[in-house]
């Protein structure tokens, strides 16, 4: 009798060790775990971080993708469920994309902007939209997130409205340090 066990991780806290060009190494005590990330160089080496996890095992590879928060890896679980949409693919969408202005161009039916991803062509593009259109914002949060508390600070700070603020907030990518997503912000206040 074979017994087969399947791991599933939710997060791993550990000190950036390794940033390489698609994945990071984090030390946890003692053991670097190699996993693929949207933007590695968002997080800062030596420093500790905590990664959200998704464990895919496959026949040949077992391999760890690593998201900042929960809402960016739910989008991408979803986005793998896609017919011919794979980690490898949904990955750069995440590294490009904000999560809100993904599910946005979903709902909105934009092949235009799904189309700019890395080997997304049109017809994947309308296989995403027929797979997830109206699904995602049950799932996935895109209201202000933790990751903008600190630039939702400093704009209103700077005498603008929550209103003024939240009209802008999907068009913001989350990924970026905070003092990107107030420069970012800025130009899409004075447009």
């Amino acid at each position: 009798m074979i017994l087969m066990v399947i791991v599933m991780y939710s997060y791993i806290i550990g000190s950036v060790v390794i940033q390489e060009n698609n994945y990071i190494v984090l030390d946890n005590n003692g053991i670097g775990y190699m996993i693929y990330v949207a933007n590695p160089f968002s997080y800062e080496l030596e420093k500790e971080a905590k990664v959200y996890l998704y464990n895919q095992i496959k026949e040949d590879e077992h391999s760890l993708y690593g998201f900042k928060t929960t809402e960016e890896r739910d989008l991408f679980l979803k986005l793998i469920n896609v017919k011919g949409l794979g980690p490898k693919m949904a990955m750069p969408m995440l590294a490009t994309g904000s999560i809100a202005g993904i599910v946005d161009a979903i709902d909105r039916e934009n092949i235009l902007y799904l189309k700019k991803f890395p080997k997304i062509g049109e017809k994947l593009a309308r296989q995403i939209i027929l797979d997830l259109k109206g699904k995602l914002t049950q799932s996935v949060d895109v209201s202000v997130s933790g990751n903008f508390d600190e630039l939702v600070s400093v704009l209103e700070s700077l005498g603008y409205k929550n209103v003024e603020i939240k009209k802008i907030l999907p068009k913001v990518n989350a990924s970026l340090d905070i003092e990107s997503q107030v420069k970012e912000a800025l130009k899409l206040m004075l447009k």
